[in-house]
């Protein structure tokens, strides 16, 4: 099977070593530097459990991170990330050992200096990434458990989009730009209406999911089919609504910087008008 061998112990649960394929490697795991000297050999069986950073640039961002990031949060992030991974059933991009724990170390400082971030994505952010919320829920759990220190459920939603990032292998700011931009729409949607949607309801998912989903078509460059009679109809049926659908779609347009197709302007405007009609009904 072979063996890595350690190069340098940064600390109980972080090593460099010297990798038969990868070369140069960070290994991060439980224990894995506790007691190792350089040259010491670890057999590769034992390393599938831990995690290896292969890019250079994210072991050099990592290597920088551990000095300044306590060794019991290290142990926490192992945890948490395994978790995820397992939760997921899908390896997680390498970058978010940097990238989430650099934020919930600065979250955990924060915090002590009882500096506090409200989260104006948190409702979204659990209709748009359910499983990532979940995991995120765990991380807060375990960091409490751990660390003793309570994040709280606003901080959940900060640490969502980090696994979504991870998971989907887009840049974090990628991730909450989209973030924002539904919840930039949700808001014109109430003004529009004149409606507060209740963030409990059926309709505020739908909407979300709707939207999320015309994000990723538009991100993906997905070609809709042109017009059609169903547009007409919905044109001429629910102008009103049409017409926001349409603003809607044109605030995609420009804020992803991707061509929409006309079929979404009449997908919106069902949505819309079932907000619509629901808005009446209360009233």
């Amino acid at each position: 099977m072979g063996s890595i061998q350690v190069s340098k112990v940064l600390n109980n649960n972080v090593i460099i070593a010297k990798h038969p394929r990868h070369d140069e490697v960070v290994v991060i795991g439980k224990g894995i530097g506790f007691n190792r000297k350089p040259k010491d050999a670890i057999p590769l069986t034992l390393v599938e459990k831990m995690f290896i950073l292969t890019k250079p640039e994210e072991q050099e961002q990592y290597k920088q991170l551990v000095p300044q990031v306590d060794e019991q949060l290290i142990e926490a992030m192992n945890e948490i990330i395994h978790y995820a991974a397992n939760a997921a059933g899908e390896t997680l991009n390498e970058h978010i050992h940097v990238a989430l724990t650099d934020h919930i170390a600065f979250a955990i400082k924060r915090q002590a200096q009882g500096l506090y971030i409200h989260n104006p994505f948190l409702y979204e952010t659990k209709e748009l990434y359910p499983e990532e919320f979940r995991m995120a829920e765990y991380a807060v759990r375990t960091l409490k458990q751990r660390l003793d220190v309570d994040l709280g459920e606003e901080e959940a939603g900060f640490i969502a989009l980090h696994f979504h990032s991870a998971l989907t292998n887009q840049h974090i700011s990628e991730v909450r730009k989209h973030s924002r931009l539904v919840s930039d729409l949700v808001h014109i949607v109430e003004d529009k209406l004149e409606y507060v949607i209740p963030k409990d309801s059926l309709d505020y998912s739908r909407l979300i999911t709707h939207l999320r989903f015309a994000i990723e078509r538009i991100r993906r460059g997905e070609a809709e089919p042109q017009e059609g009679r169903l547009d007409e109809l919905l044109k001429r049926e629910y102008p009103e609504m049409y017409a926001l659908g349409w603003t809607l779609s044109k605030m995609m347009e420009v804020r992803l910087g991707k061509k929409v197709y006309p079929a979404e302007a009449g997908y919106l405007t069902i949505h819309l008008q079932r907000l619509a009609q629901r808005k009446e009904d209360h009233e």
